[in-house]
């Protein structure tokens, strides 16, 4: 290649390298407007369009359309994580997901809103940030008045109604509606703490953590009194703050 070090003995070989250099996608889908840069790339996209599922877990009811979901998911049950970080003990069951947590040190959020400056390590956090510029709530509780956005949050909601609670920890007996929940909880046992300050030396469990605690750096106080000039990092903080206000209310 004269673009970079790589070599191989054929020319078939060499020119879908050269793509990668490349924005050419000379691959179409037949069935929608879906563009690649290799045959087998295509191959995998185009089975997303058939409804045989011939690949089943033999640990549970799990069916899939290539080998390669299969095997991720296998590994959902034997608990292997070969994704390491060499930043932190963090390991993962896809590279994807891998990918994703380095952000997490590099600062880096590829994904920008076309509407406002935010930006986002996912393509997911990016979607779902969409839609508060949208009033649109499409999806509607048949039990209550609760209405949302996303199908998989009016998910979460009914798991409120039905009690069902799927995701369990394996070291201790916590059980929880929402996997996001059990990952947060996981980190109880492994004393995982991915989220770390490019400032100082903190380092925690939880993303939420990490953005207050940079505001000690950036001076940031979004929470204001209405009562006084004081203002904090924490609503937690304002709110203790208000009972004060209230004892020399009552007092007065």
């Amino acid at each position: 290649c004269n673009e970079c070090s790589y070599s191989c003995k054929s020319a078939g070989n060499l020119n879908k390298h050269m793509l990668t250099h490349s924005d050419e996608k000379p691959y179409k889908c037949p069935e929608c407007n879906y563009t690649c840069k290799s045959p087998g790339v295509l191959k995998k996209h185009e089975v997303i369009h058939s409804l045989e599922k011939p690949y089943e877990c033999n640990m549970c009811n799990y069916k899939c359309k290539t080998s390669s979901y299969l095997k991720t998911h296998i590994r959902r049950h034997t608990g292997d994580k070969p994704f390491k970080c060499n930043e932190c003990n963090f390991s993962s069951v896809t590279s994807g997901n891998l990918k994703t947590h380095l952000r997490s040190h590099t600062g880096e959020k590829p994904y920008k809103c076309n509407e406002c400056s935010y930006s986002s390590r996912t393509s997911g956090e990016l979607k779902k940030h969409k839609l508060t510029h949208s009033t649109d709530r499409p999806y509607k509780c048949s039990e209550c008045n609760y209405s949302c956005k996303l199908a998989r949050d009016l998910n979460c909601h009914l798991r409120i109604h039905t009690g069902e609670k799927p995701y369990k920890c394996r070291e201790c007996n916590y059980c929880c509606t929402q996997s996001g929940n059990l990952i947060r909880h996981m980190r109880m046992h492994t004393g995982e703490k991915p989220f770390k300050c490019v400032e100082c030396n903190f380092s925690t469990s939880q993303s939420g953590y990490l953005t207050i605690h940079m505001k000690i750096h950036t001076g940031e106080k979004p929470y204001k009194c209405s009562e006084c000039d004081y203002s904090c990092i924490e609503a937690g903080t304002l709110l203790r703050h208000m009972k004060k206000h209230l004892r020399k209310a009552k007092l007065i």
